[in-house]
């Protein structure tokens, strides 16, 4: 039906084009799962804190309406702990920029030469396996106890994965392709341009998602042996552990992993945005 008035034709609601449900449900499905694992995770909270611990022990966990009331909602309080997140972002990045570059550059390396990986593989496997914390010490010693060093840690904990999967990526490249860019007498250089660093883009995309974690780790424990120069949340961490304020100390737990869940979910992003359309890995 329509109805017509001064000579035009006005649809009626039933003629309407309705809008597509189909992304708000997607974005529905996908917020249940962690709607349903926040929800759980802060009643098991609830249940410790007010259940299993007496009144005079509840400073250990304190529930979380608590941490919230004197911690996260108090003005004074969450400014320092934002100032100090700010600090340990900016080496974070810092740190998870230089690995990207150091470890796509030292992959690519081993990937034209067997030689090369042969005597630079062994010692970005012996990176991993040495407890950062056994070497903090002599990065102080060498770098100071300032920015340097809080970087170099990010760059020691994070630039494996991306060394790894970089690797992997280019030495996976398809055979008949391979082939291909023989038949047409491709230069090394243009096989690496053309082909071998595309292919391998899934791969390092998923090393830099891994390494954007572990870098914020790195920053976090530079903080609580560098304690040089402004404070980051690492620094306030230990503080607030040593003065016994768990309040505060949760809080700060709490947005230290806010922002790793942030920056992981930031290359998560990026990794669909890449690739999604025509690879398994984004999806």
């Amino acid at each position: 039906m329509v109805s017509i008035a001064a000579g035009t034709a006005t649809p009626t609601a039933s003629s309407r084009p309705k809008l597509p449900l189909a992304p708000l449900r997607g974005i529905g499905k996908s917020l249940v799962a962690p709607a349903v694992s926040i929800t759980l995770a802060l009643g098991a909270w609830y249940a410790v804190s007010m259940l299993l611990l007496s009144e005079s022990r509840r400073f250990l966990l304190p529930p979380p309406h608590a941490v919230f009331a004197e911690s996260l909602a108090d003005p004074a309080t969450l400014a320092v702990m934002g100032e100090a997140l700010g600090v340990t972002a900016r080496v974070a990045l810092t740190g998870l920029l230089l690995s990207a570059v150091l470890g796509i550059a030292i992959a690519v390396l081993m990937s034209q030469a067997k030689p090369i990986e042969n005597v630079v593989y062994p010692y970005a496997v012996v990176l991993q396996a040495i407890p950062v914390l056994a070497v903090v010490p002599l990065i102080g010693l060498w770098l100071g106890y300032g920015f340097a060093a809080r970087t170099t840690v990010c760059v020691l904990i994070a630039i494996h994965p991306i060394i790894a999967m970089t690797l992997f990526g280019i030495k996976s490249v398809d055979a008949n392709l391979q082939e291909l860019f023989t038949l047409g007498r491709a230069g090394r250089l243009r096989r690496l341009w053309s082909l071998q660093m595309p292919a391998a883009l899934p791969s390092t995309l998923t090393g830099l998602r891994t390494a954007a974690g572990l870098s914020v780790t790195g920053a976090i424990i530079g903080d609580m042996f560098f304690a040089q120069g402004k404070p980051g949340i690492g620094t306030l961490l230990d503080t607030y552990r040593a003065r016994l304020q768990s309040e505060d100390l949760i809080g700060a737990l709490v947005l230290a992993a806010l922002f790793g869940v942030l920056v992981f979910t930031a290359f998560t992003v990026l990794q669909k945005v890449s690739v999604g359309r025509w690879h398994n890995s984004a999806h």
